[in-house]
């Protein structure tokens, strides 16, 4: 083991081999500086689930040595963490203005705005936290003010690009800062962790500013009212659709809580430059000619509750989709969100919407995230010793490795780690040392971590094959003097007289019948057997497993 003051530990919690919920450790023996603290929205498969957090029992126990929480930029899955973790962690929070403003709207909503200790940073700017200097450099990605993490820890400089891509022709002007990535590789850069989201993409992701061409395009041909969906984090889209639709005279209206709570924040922030007199609201977009109407909205993962998605079928309040709209959907599709999209999509051309999306017009979204040149690019300006990919699916962490390989990289010093895996780094050597525990947590409305891999499954059950109670009464002496009764929900539509409810209730007595005095006293041992009766016999009758809850009651 090397000693105390050689080494530094880097411990994913949260992002690997997954899209979202980001959080990375970077300990030393007297600091530990978080980078990241996101959160990541619920799978198809996580019935009632809002949100997903990371485990953070390990960083609760090593409180005493944390300086800060870096936040690379103002996406929710890099920062949508903080609500649930400050109260545990209350420590200084550092990032730029707008990825600390959208921060602080978030924190409004908890009532933590107030205390909370958020401390703006900007690219060039150098900290010492604890006994770690720490650089910030300038990155591009899909939201403004992105920022790179620079560690000088005691065996060397350890590098975090955060989400980043190499955009020749940024909407404001701000690209990758490649040279101070660069000069750090002169000095001598001992570990990279690079955002690998797209690794498996050939070439150079494209420009931002390509975007604005195609919406002029396709907002000059539409026939009507224009409505476009996209992220509502993504501030430099927003700022295009703006800019197009004022060279065109058409007045905008922005629709959505986040939609225009991000909007709002980023023009008193002055990231977002609002035309005048282009910004309507949506009750004065109707009074106007519908050719002459831009409506600006969230919804493009075909959230159920979202505006698009109400829109689709006809419950939207305010707007009804008429033949000629045209329905821009510009942002990626999420893995998993698939279904859902396609399922709006296909009610949007039922009314008579014209739907554009990537698939069909290339052009109409490009990713803030760096394909594989570029990802070659930093590897060559930054000539690590010691390589890890962060931030995607493991098929994108696996192209990385592959990646860095191929540019020179010796297969001993490139490290796939998991969530919870400590990788250990000296100026000699990197090896994973240890496991702390890592995972999900997830959130049910007020409750945090009360549901488990357990309350899963059984949501799962229900969902699939239902439910069905057995309702007993026994009086004092275990004579059955009420039911059984049976009460299905989510089963099988059938009369409480069905010959399948029947045939179940004799059973139920039969096994009734067989216990002893004593044995109708234990409860738990009567369920036990009506449980397993019903169980065999509906899996043999039906092929049905529902969730079977028996219910005594003494009377």
């Amino acid at each position: 083991m090397s000693q105390p003051e050689a080494w530094v530990r880097v411990i994913p919690l949260g992002g690997v081999g997954e899209i979202g919920m980001n959080m990375t450790l970077l300990e030393t023996a007297q600091d530990l500086l978080v980078i990241d603290a996101g959160l990541m929205f619920p799978e198809e498969e996580m019935l009632g689930i809002d949100l997903v957090l990371p485990e953070v029992t390990y960083l609760l126990q090593q409180r005493d040595k944390v300086r800060g929480i870096l936040l690379t930029h103002g996406h929710e899955d890099h920062t949508g963490c903080l609500p649930y973790l400050l109260p545990q962690l209350p420590v200084p929070v550092y990032g730029t203005r707008l990825a600390l403003g959208l921060v602080r709207e978030k924190l409004r909503e908890f009532d933590l705005d107030a205390t909370a200790d958020l401390r703006p940073i900007q690219a060039k700017e150098r900290l010492c936290l604890g006994r770690l200097p720490v650089e910030f450099i300038r990155v591009a990605h899909s939201i403004p003010d992105g920022i790179a993490v620079a560690v000088q820890t005691p065996p060397g400089w350890v590098v975090h690009s955060g989400d980043f891509k190499l955009d020749r022709m940024p909407v404001d002007g701000a690209d990758t800062d490649l040279e101070t990535f660069a000069a750090l590789g002169e000095r001598g850069v001992l570990l990279l962790l690079s955002d690998s989201t797209n690794a498996v993409r050939d070439g150079f992701t494209p420009s931002e500013s390509g975007i604005g061409q195609t919406f002029e395009q396709l907002f000059r041909a539409a026939p009507r009212r224009i409505i476009v969906a996209c992220f509502a984090s993504n501030i430099h889209r927003i700022q295009q659709v703006l800019d197009v639709a004022a060279r065109l005279g058409k007045k905008v209206a922005i629709n959505g809580k986040s939609m225009a709570a991000n909007t709002r924040i980023a023009a008193e922030l002055e990231y977002l430059r609002i035309p005048p007199a282009t910004v309507v609201r949506l009750d004065e977009l109707k009074r106007l000619p519908p050719q002459a109407g831009l409506i600006l909205t969230t919804g493009s993962q075909g959230e159920p509750l979202s505006a698009v998605a109400r829109m689709a079928v006809g419950e939207h309040k305010q707007i009804e989709i008429e033949p000629g709209d045209m329905v821009i959907f510009s942002a990626r599709v999420i893995p998993g969100n698939e279904k859902s999209i396609a399922r709006m999509i296909n009610q949007l051309l039922k009314r008579g919407a014209q739907v554009i999306t990537e698939e069909n017009t290339p052009g109409v979204h490009a990713s803030g995230h760096p394909s594989r040149e570029e990802l070659k690019l930093l590897l060559g300006a930054t000539r690590p010793r010691y390589f890890t990919p962060i931030h995607g699916e493991y098929r994108h962490l696996h192209a990385h490795r592959e990646l860095a390989r191929q540019m020179g990289v010796p297969d001993d010093r490139v490290f796939l780690l998991e969530d919870g895996d400590v990788l250990e780094v000296t100026a000699a050597e990197g090896r994973v040392v240890d496991k702390v525990p890592a995972g999900r947590v997830l959130v049910d409305g007020k409750g945090v971590g009360d549901v488990g891999d357990t309350i899963l499954r059984d949501r799962q059950h229900l969902a699939q094959d239902g439910m069905l109670v057995v309702v007993i009464g026994f009086d004092k002496t275990g004579a059955v003097v009420a039911g059984p009764d049976l009460i299905s929900r989510g089963f099988a539509l059938l009369p409480e007289d069905h010959a399948l409810f029947e045939e179940a209730r004799r059973l139920i007595l039969t096994v009734l019948e067989g216990c002893s005095v004593e044995e109708k006293t234990e409860w738990t041992l009567i369920k036990q057997r009506i449980h397993a009766v019903l169980r065999r016999f509906l899996q043999k009758t039906v092929d049905r497993r529902p969730m079977i809850l028996p219910v005594i009651i003494e009377v």
